[in-house]
């Protein structure tokens, strides 16, 4: 009885040993005022879900019209503090590498959606922002907080998943990956 108690024991740790593997990885990487700041990835591969979704000029955009090209998507709310402090790095990345990446910041406001295009005025956003829906967040794993981030290929696959305030040079590394 002990022995196949020990087996079942073993098996149990290494299936969830398993699942922490694929759910993220920690990792650290210094900001730059030379701070390390740790926060979890995790890498996918997987195709990504296209959408369509209304930008906060009234336009539907789809995932599938920027097919070639990088694309960082980052779903966020204006009332989010790490995802506040997250947006003027998403700015100077679009603005350095606008020939090969398109960031689509997806809203998650609700109560606060009218606060959208004044956030994006006063943060000086030269990126596209759609309005976010339950069917998005569910295509992308039910996202559970913001900032959450996807880099995605210029094939249209998932390269990394990103939960939480990144550091820029992060993302910075991951594109030039992809170049």
């Amino acid at each position: 009885m002990k022995v196949k108690l020990t087996l079942l024991l073993m098996l149990f740790a290494a299936v969830i040993s398993i699942g922490c593997e694929k759910r993220g990885e920690q990792k650290e990487d210094r900001n730059e005022e030379g701070q390390i700041e740790t926060y979890e990835t995790s890498e996918g591969g997987e195709k990504a879900d296209d959408f369509k979704l209304i930008s906060t000029d009234g336009k539907e955009l789809k995932l599938s019209d920027f097919k070639g090209k990088i694309v960082l998507l980052d779903f966020w709310a204006t009332w989010c503090g790490p995802c506040r402090r997250g947006i003027p790095d998403l700015v100077d990345l679009q603005k350095k590498y606008k020939e090969d990446l398109v960031v689509i910041g997806i809203s998650l406001d609700r109560e606060t959606k009218t606060d959208v295009i004044p956030f994006i005025k006063e943060f000086k956003i030269n990126y596209s922002v759609v309005y976010g829906d339950a069917a998005v967040v569910k295509a992308y794993g039910n996202i559970q907080s913001i900032p959450t981030s996807f880099v995605i290929d210029r094939e249209g696959k998932i390269v990394d998943q990103h939960v939480g305030l990144m550091p820029k040079s992060v993302y910075e590394n991951e594109i030039k990956k992809l170049l």
